[in-house]
């Protein structure tokens, strides 16, 4: 099956997120119905308005969810679950509720945290530390706990203890990377230009590639100590480490000389974020949504926050949700380009189209030298089968990239994709060509290739180790796996490509290619009532408009072998 996978990276880290609240979503409970649901519920019944709580949770609606959880708790206060579901939906919501509902939590981290923060805010740095030094040492606590902890004693007034207090970590070797960063920033923050230096470089060692965080501080010392042209490199250097901030870094060389973190509630602010994304890789989405929630109630224009909290919403199926809490970024953020991009994604997402594409037009006119806008262009178009528009759009973006490099490929691979359906298909192959030329392992790329070949017939043999290669990377991806018994069925082993379809549908059960794959091999197996079933089953998941009439041609000549006088239509079929 050709993998024609969306490049739009995440930016920053992506998590898998639901709140809380949405964890805790009741077993069968719907998102079918109006955004909000009835409110209407028997006279002293506090279950309905907790259920409604729940249901808005997953809707999105995380205002609305606090109303009903602190209606809930009003009719219950003695129950815990209630009190501290209505805790987070405040906390996420950004509710004052939040901060009273927490003192009644005195073994929740969140609230902990919480508290600690308006301690903070409010300069008393004492209780902020003694609330912090408190927290138990365990699990990702401990990860967050001495940075917490030398912020407040820096905001305290005593930047010598806070620096003892990292030093251990930062001589350890778990996280190193994390403690000497914040270490830096104290001692960059204490006028100790030279012990910052030093411990820019070693997070930047340890860290390897160069991130946002690091180059923007690093490259913010750099420029105060007169060394402008080191300051450049360092974040042309993470530009090159992650091209989603490319578009932005004219304006973040023009903000390198001011602080990214200015005093101590900016430092607790970045270690949630960066406890945050670092948290991607480990089930612990909740407690990641939660920082990301107190980042942002400490320092509202922490950007690259707003945009995680974004790919965080856009993963749990609310673009509407990301685009809100994108909207308070001004378009004198350095990272505004970063963010425009981000939006338009989302309002396309959420089928506004031509608001996308004038967000893009506007970014391609203000930064006429860089291939975003359009590469985005491009996709947006593919997507909505325009495929000769799309074409259009990535040669616009590609004639901006005059050295092409390794990270370019997916855009090659883009363009090949928007070519081959165009029907322009010498095109297509020499743009996955040279996407492999560029990158020459790279799964997707592999795939589409080598499917294509196997549907033209060409070159099985080599079309056979383009796809074997990838599904030796992913096994599990269901549209390889797919591509392999596609020309397993082609050579004629039957009863393996058929064990391979059958994989394949178990890993994309609502692919329509996949499933009338399927129904092929088992017709070629002599199995024609589970051919027949497959066929009229990919006709309920929208396959490709080219698609259709010959999935109906393969259910007339089925009816006409098994003598069925019933219709060939694409009613939803029936196990």
């Amino acid at each position: 099956m050709q993998h024609a996978r969306s490049f739009r990276r995440s930016i920053l880290l992506a998590l898998s997120l639901l709140s809380a609240c949405a964890a805790a979503e009741p077993s069968g409970a719907t998102t079918e119905a109006h955004p909000r649901p009835p409110t209407r519920y028997v006279s002293g019944d506090s279950a309905s308005p907790y259920l409604v709580a729940r249901f808005a949770v997953v809707e999105g609606d995380l205002d609305y969810a606090a109303d009903e959880f602190l209606r809930a708790l009003a009719a219950d206060p003695a129950d815990p679950e209630i009190r501290r579901q209505a805790f987070l939906a405040c906390l996420f919501a950004g509710r004052p509720e939040a901060a009273r509902l927490a003192r009644d939590e005195p073994d929740d981290q969140a609230a902990q945290l919480l508290l600690a923060d308006i301690d903070a805010r409010n300069g008393n740095w004492e209780a902020a530390e003694q609330r912090f030094a408190a927290l138990p040492h365990q699990g990702l606590t401990q990860v967050l706990q001495p940075l917490l902890l030398a912020w407040a004693q820096y905001g305290g007034g005593h930047p010598d203890t806070a620096l003892a207090t990292l030093r251990p970590f930062v001589e350890g070797d778990r996280f190193r990377a994390l403690y000497a960063f914040h270490a830096a920033l104290i001692a960059d923050l204490s006028s100790r230009a030279a012990e910052a230096g030093r411990l820019y470089r070693v997070a930047q060692s340890e860290f390897g590639a160069m991130n946002l965080d690091l180059a923007r501080a690093m490259a913010s010392w750099q420029w105060r100590q007169g060394r402008q042209a080191d300051a450049a490199q360092t974040l042309g250097a993470m530009g090159e480490s992650s091209s989603d901030f490319a578009i932005a870094l004219p304006r973040l060389e023009a903000d390198a000389a001011n602080r990214p973190v200015r005093k101590a509630t900016d430092g607790i602010a970045d270690a949630y974020l960066a406890l945050a994304a670092a948290l991607r890789q480990q089930d612990a989405s909740e407690f990641a949504s939660v920082l990301l929630r107190l980042a942002l109630d400490l320092r509202p224009d922490l950007t690259a926050a707003r945009l995680l909290s974004a790919d965080v919403y856009d993963q749990a199926k609310h673009p509407d949700a990301a685009l809100a809490v994108l909207a308070p970024v001004t378009a004198a953020d350095p990272l505004a380009p970063v963010v425009d991009l981000r939006r338009a994604a989302l309002q396309d997402q959420l089928g506004n189209s031509d608001e996308a594409l004038r967000i893009l037009g506007e970014l391609a006119a203000a930064y006429p030298d860089r291939p975003e806008p359009w590469t985005m262009e491009g996709a947006i178009l593919r997507g909505k089968h325009r495929y000769s528009d799309s074409v259009t759009a990535y040669d616009k973006a590609i004639a901006l990239i005059h050295q092409p490099a390794r990270a370019n490929w997916p855009l090659f691979y883009e363009r090949g994709i928007a070519e081959e359906r165009a029907h322009q298909w010498p095109l297509a192959e020499a743009d996955f060509q040279h996407a492999l030329q560029l990158s020459p392992d790279e799964p997707f790329v592999l795939n589409y290739l080598g499917y294509s070949w196997t549907e033209l017939g060409h070159d099985l043999p080599r079309a056979r180790q383009m796809i074997q290669r990838a599904a030796e990377q992913r096994p599990n991806d269901g549209a390889i796996v797919d591509s392999l018994g596609w020309i397993t069925l082609r050579e004629g082993d039957t009863a393996g490509a058929i064990k391979l379809l059958e994989k394949a549908v178990e890993l994309q059960p609502e692919d329509p290619t996949v499933n009338g794959h399927l129904g092929d091999a088992y017709w070629a197996a002599g199995r024609k009532v589970e051919a027949e079933y497959q066929w009229r089953l990919a006709l309920t998941f929208n396959p490709e408009p080219e698609d259709v009439p010959k999935l109906h041609a393969k259910l007339h000549d089925a009816q006409q072998a098994l003598g069925s006088a019933e219709p060939a239509t694409a009613e939803k079929a029936q196990p």
